[in-house]
Formats: structure tokens, sequence, C-alpha cells
């Protein structure tokens, strides 16, 4: 390596370090750039890991260089790689089995784990998985093979996709829910009524208002889940999606800031000096609220990410933040957009919803109607990028509030005086 060279070290070879690993080469030609990835595979697209439970995919097909913008080029992704300790004194990072990697500018893009609430006992049974990863997706398809109905719980969007693909299997399916209705993170009960007919119109069996206690098991695994209703149903497989945590834990005896998740200025630096952070793993602010928040979505870590790669080789970039709820999918086929603010029962902020019978479309405006800081779409999502970015540069909506309301805002009302 020549003296000049600059050397990026970056910790996760997700969404955010292979973003950024791709903005560094986009920047410096020269730099070295090393990722540290624990996992024993290549990088690869997490969201798409419910595919290769219901077939549709393999792991190759979903391995991420070679696809879109991620070229790999002179890059070094070192798998089975697990960072340990970071030591921002003398710019080191201790590798599992005692290696320690130097670097001069340093990234910790370790993403998030899958919380498993301690009041479930029997969480460590075989046939439980939160499926996290592609090794959890590969080994959760095997299990599937085996089984006849799979218990899931959790009503987020990971486990709604992950029934959806376990119903292609022909399996029978059910997922438990203790919110009152599913996907209570992006919409409220009333939202979400489009899209709880299409599951059940899948054959999802979905119960609301409950949780398991407990997880049965025998030699061969899981064969039941007992709720707190004192229900008891069989199966022989569960799936647990109830949230995640950052990947905090290298940074215990580190001088790194954390409070929840690694703490980063509006340019994803850390407090420390050549250290950034980006992805599930970094606090980061809402644009509309200002508050600090952690967020989980593939979409914003690649954009964070990006942005921390820019910073790191120079190119000051500023980070614009990550709406705490900002979301376009679909599931059971069916497509919506749920962005910005939009749980608003008890609150003064002033909403309109239009819906049809196969439409729904709810906006949120500020307290005093001068602004939308919220939009929940389902069945028919077009123009929500329009809304995105009116919400995204908290517009005074005086003069195209009308069309806003009415469904009918274009480009060219951005554009009025």
């Amino acid at each position: 390596m020549a003296n000049n060279e600059r050397r990026y070290l970056i910790i996760g070879a997700s969404a955010a370090g292979m973003a950024a690993a791709e903005a560094i080469r986009q920047s410096d030609s020269t730099g070295v750039i090393t990722v540290l990835s624990e996992e024993p595979v290549q990088p690869y697209f997490r969201p798409m890991i419910p595919f290769l439970i219901s077939g549709k995919k393999s792991a190759a097909d979903v391995t991420l260089i070679g696809q879109g913008p991620y070229s790999g080029t002179g890059i070094d992704v070192r798998l089975n790689s697990r960072a340990e300790a970071i030591d921002t004194k003398n710019q080191t990072v201790t590798v599992q089995g005692g290696d320690l990697v130097l670097y001069d500018r340093l990234l910790i893009a370790t993403g998030s784990r899958p919380y498993i609430p301690p009041e479930i006992e029997g969480a460590e049974a075989e046939g439980v998985f939160a499926l996290r990863t592609l090794t959890d997706a590969s080994a959760a398809a095997d299990r599937a093979a085996q089984a006849d109905h799979v218990v899931m719980l959790g009503g987020g969007l990971l486990n709604l996709k992950a029934s959806f693909a376990l119903l292609e299997r022909g399996l029978d399916v059910t997922l438990v829910v203790y919110s009152p209705e599913v996907l209570s993170q992006l919409m409220e009960p009333d939202d979400a009524v489009l899209i709880r007919d299409a599951l059940n119109k899948v054959g999802l069996k979905i119960m609301t208002g409950c949780s398991a206690t407990h997880i049965l098991s025998d030699a061969g695994g899981v064969n039941g889940v007992l709720l707190d209703s004192g229900q008891e149903m069989s199966c022989q497989m569960v799936c647990i999606g109830k949230g995640v945590f950052p990947n905090v834990n290298l940074l215990e005896q580190s001088d790194v800031q954390v409070d929840q998740g690694v703490v980063v200025d509006r340019f994803t630096a850390c407090n420390a000096a050549n250290v950034f952070a980006a992805g599930d793993v970094a606090v980061t602010f809402d644009p509309i609220t200002s508050d600090r928040i952690v967020t989980g979505l593939w979409t914003n870590a690649v954009e964070m990410g990006r942005c921390a790669g820019y910073n790191m080789a120079g190119q000051t970039t500023e980070y614009t933040g990550t709406f705490g709820i900002l979301n376009a999918t679909q599931v059971a086929d069916e497509p919506f957009v749920s962005m910005g603010i939009v749980h608003t029962s008890g609150t003064d902020y002033e909403t309109h919803v239009s819906c049809t019978r196969n439409t729904y479309r709810k906006l949120v405006f500020s307290e005093d109607g001068e602004r939308l800081v919220g939009a929940v779409f389902v069945g028919d999502i077009s123009h929500a990028g329009l809304y995105r970015y009116v919400i995204r540069e908290k517009m005074d909506v005086a003069k195209i509030k009308p069309f806003i309301i009415k469904q009918t805002l274009h480009y060219g009302h951005l554009l009025l005086p």
C-alpha cells in the first residue's frame, strides 16, 4: 500500500456498509477499502430473504455485489470476521481471533439484532426463527419443508412477508399480534382494513390482542405455542418478529458515544475522531419532528451509508434525516405507503380520509393546517413521491392544500409562486 493511500474500514456488510463502500470508491479511486462481515456468505439484499422461504429465490439470486450500483470493485469483503473491539486512540479494530486491523476512517454499520421478548419461555428451541439473516432464512426453509402449521409472533412487515411466503408453500399460518391490528407501527387499525382483508383472502389466520407466553418443544423441536389466554396451538415452527435492537455490543469498552444506538451528527460523524456510523445502528433525526430516532429500513440505511461514505472520503455531505415512519411496499399484493406522522388518535392533527372499496388514503396536516406531516395510502399509491417531498420539505401548503386533499396534486403545483 502506498503511503498516501487512505485506509477505510467498514464494520458490517449490509445496506449501509456496502453503500458506503461504493460511495467511497466513487470518491477515492486509490484508497484501501476493507469491509468486515461476521456472516459466512457474501453480502445480500436482506429484504429479499422471505423469497428464500417461499422457494422463489435461491441464495445466489439475492446476492448484492454485481447488482444495481453494487459493483464491488476494489472492495475487500472479509467474511466470518466478527469485530470485537474498537480502539479509537490507536485507530484499530480487533477481529475475532485476535487480528488487528488499522484504519484512517472507520464506519460502524453493524445493523441490528432481533428482539426476543424475555417473557416468552422456550424461545431457544429448534424451529424458532427471527429471520434476520440469510442463514436464518435457509434454515427456516428447511424447517418449513417438515412443517404443517407455523405460528408467527408479531404483526410487523417482516413477519407479514414471511407469512405470505409460507402460505405460498401450502402451510397453515397463524399470526399472533398483541396490538389491535397488523402493522401497528406503520398505521392505525382503521388504516389497515384493506390490508387485513387481503391477508384474510389469502388464508392467513390472524389473532389480535394476545401474545405467547411459552414455546413448547420436544426432542424434535417446536411442537406448540401457549398463549396468555391459556389457549394452546399445535405447530412445528415459530417465527418471532418483535422488533430489533442496534448492534452496539462491541462499543462497550470504547469512547464512541452510544444512546440506544451510535450517536452521530448531521454528517454521520461520531464523537470520536475519524469514526462514522450509518444504518440501523445509528441514532439520527426525524426531519418532520426533529426527534432523535433509530430506523430499520433498508432504503434509509442505503441513503445514510452513501452519505457516510462521501464524508469519509472527504466530500462533505449533510444527511437530510430519516422519517420515523417511511415504508412503501406491498403485502398479499396490496400496495401501501406509510410516511411521516400517521398515528393521530387522541391528537389535534388535522386529518382527511377518503376511501373506496379498493383504496384508502389518509392525509395528516399539522394542528394549524399549514403543513402536510403524514400520509397513508393503501391500494392506490400513485404520486406518493410528491407527497413525500411536500412532507420532507416542510412546505407551506396554503396554495396547494385543496389539490392535496382532493388527491389531484401534481408536479406543476409545486412550482406555484
